[in-house]
């Protein structure tokens, strides 16, 4: 399917359900109208065909009229072949609809998580996100198939009581007066099915959170014996999801029993009536045949009438869900007017920290509460509101694709994606020189020499298929493969040894030379690398200097690092 522009006025209001289900109408409004047009004419077929059957045996059998009968009898051919070709297109077109409604709202949810950014995990869960994809689109895709029989119902209905009324005013009142009755006895049920519809969906984006963390933390729960407890965990809420998909199920079938059943009461009623005014020859056996024919026919839009219904309700209870993901705004946003971009040799400065980030150095961030230097991570990459200052510039009046361009943050929750290892480590259109030079830095060729197919070996989702330090490892040469203006490292050698971390420090200097970079760690073989290390305490910077500066002058700064506490240092001296 050709991609949909999102991009236009057509960008929706999505302030409730309702309107965001008026916008995927008005975006795909042609493929709705011609599967409307085209289910009307399909369902209307349906509806005269009774009346041309009637005419058959009236004007044909009845008559024995060879010619009247083979007049009828070609329109009833000419009817069929009609009603074929229109049912085949508000098909296509149905199919169309649902399609494009649901990848027109992939799209948009895509494109709105790739503007959220780093907002997205830290106010939606993971499972949230895959539950509309998984069965939140169906929902949003059946609500615009639908559509198309539904206009179809409609106006056949109103056809057929015209017919009735112009053979039998009572008839046609019983018709026009009975399809009404009927849906408003079915109409109690939609509210508490919504209800019920909005409380499982509300579970089993719980229950998929609940799964997509036991996924991706197997490997911890194995090594501390937690396996059983989050199985049990995990078999207890699905339990709940399946008693409350039970209840929707007890309303959707007592539902779908009283769509058989009203028609079903509604079809005897109109025969018995046409058959009382046959015996009194109020009409002819072949309108009394139509009659029947109408009669079970009008069990078509009756039902159809209620799985529109049903189907919407659905819808609303999804458009809700996919609203709420739209409704999050990014924790940074865009200029109201734009500064020049800053020089290359400018320095950065976050003030609420005081921090001074040197162009040219490598700059080291430690404290003894590591979320601190995180915080101070993410205000330098505008990824967290913040006062900080690039050169004369505040970095909150940069666009932020200015900012993603020039300054790059790697943090420990970064991943892997699928596809090849050269298209993971390649975020720039780099070449296999570059990238292997990274992955020399990241010390990180053990890993490329045990795959068997080298950079185009596959990686797998989350990069699973690799060890905790390996996948770190390759998060780094991603990153320096990439060669950012300002890097900016989050615990980058928290899951390797030590010999490996002490060369990636040797190297990391070495390839990050003349340019800006920011690591935030606590490791001593790292900070006595680096050209300056800021020390943290309470969010603020207390004191700037070499790593062995720092450990001879700040007995503070000597605790977080080695670990120990002043007292015991104290009672050893």
């Amino acid at each position: 399917m050709r991609h949909l522009p999102l991009d236009d006025p057509g960008t929706p209001d999505h302030r409730s359900p309702g309107k965001f289900l008026l916008w995927l109408m008005k975006g795909q409004w042609r493929t709705l109208l011609m599967g409307m047009v085209f289910g009307v004419v399909w369902m209307v077929c349906q509806a005269v065909m009774p009346a041309v059957i009637g005419h058959a045996i009236d004007d044909g059998i009845a008559a024995r009229d060879t010619s009247g009968l083979l007049q009828w009898t070609a329109a009833m051919l000419g009817i069929g072949i009609l009603q074929a070709a229109s049912g085949i297109m508000r098909h296509r077109f149905a199919v169309t609809n649902w399609l494009t409604a649901a990848y027109r709202t992939v799209q948009l949810v895509a494109r709105h998580a790739t503007h959220l950014g780093a907002t997205l995990p830290k106010r939606v869960a993971t499972g949230e996100v895959v539950a509309i994809g998984t069965s939140d689109l169906a929902h949003l895709g059946n609500a615009m198939d639908v559509t198309a029989r539904a206009a179809g119902a409609v106006v056949s209905f109103l056809v057929v009581a015209v017919i009735l009324l112009d053979t039998s005013v009572t008839l046609g009142l019983v018709v026009l007066v009975g399809v009404p009755v009927l849906l408003l006895l079915v109409g109690p049920l939609l509210k508490p099915l919504q209800r019920r519809n909005m409380a499982q969906r509300e579970m089993m984006g719980q229950l998929s959170n609940l799964a997509t963390d036991i996924v991706s933390g197997l490997r911890i729960l194995r090594g501390i014996g937690g396996e059983r407890v989050f199985h049990e965990r995990y078999v207890r809420d699905s339990q709940k999801v399946r008693e409350a998909g039970v209840q929707v199920g007890r309303l959707q079938s007592l539902l779908d029993a009283l769509q058989v059943l009203l028609p079903g009461v509604f079809v005897v009623i109109v025969v018995w009536i046409g058959a009382r005014f046959a015996v009194q020859q109020r009409i002819s056996p072949g309108e009394l045949v139509a009659f029947y024919g109408y009669a079970a026919f009008l069990m078509i839009p009756l039902r159809t009438s209620t799985e529109f219904a049903n189907k919407w309700i659905r819808a609303f209870v999804a458009a809700r869900r996919v609203v709420r993901v739209l409704d999050l705004e990014p924790e940074v946003g865009e200029p109201d007017q734009a500064y020049p971009e800053p020089s290359t040799t400018a320095d950065l400065v976050d003030i609420e920290s005081g921090l001074h980030v040197r162009h040219g150095l490598v700059t080291a961030l430690v404290s003894e509460k590591p979320d601190e230097t995180a915080l101070v991570a993410d205000r330098l990459g505008h990824y967290a509101p913040g006062e900080v200052r690039w050169g004369d510039v505040p970095l909150s009046g940069l666009p932020r694709a200015v900012v993603r361009r020039r300054i790059v943050v790697s943090d420990t929750g970064s991943t892997l994606f699928s596809g090849s290892l050269r298209e993971s480590l390649d975020l720039r259109g780099r070449s296999d020189a570059d990238l292997l030079a990274a992955l020399g830095t990241a010390s990180a060729e053990d890993v490329l020499a045990a795959v068997t197919d080298g950079l185009d070996t596959p990686v797998a989702e989350r990069g699973r298929s690799f060890s905790g330090g390996q996948r770190q490892r390759l998060v780094l040469a991603r990153v320096l493969a990439a060669d950012p203006e300002i890097l900016v490292l989050v615990e980058p050698t928290s899951a390797v040894d030590a010999h490996t971390e002490a060369r990636i420090a040797d190297r990391l200097v070495a390839h990050r030379a003349g340019r800006t970079t920011v690591v935030t760690t606590t490791s001593p073989l790292l900070l006595d690398r680096v050209d300056q290390v800021a020390f943290l305490v309470d969010g603020h910077v207390v004191a700037v200097g070499t790593h062995r500066d720092l450990l001879r002058d700040e007995p503070g700064y000597r605790a977080v690092v080695t670990r120990e506490v002043e007292d015991v240092e104290e009672v050893e001296a």
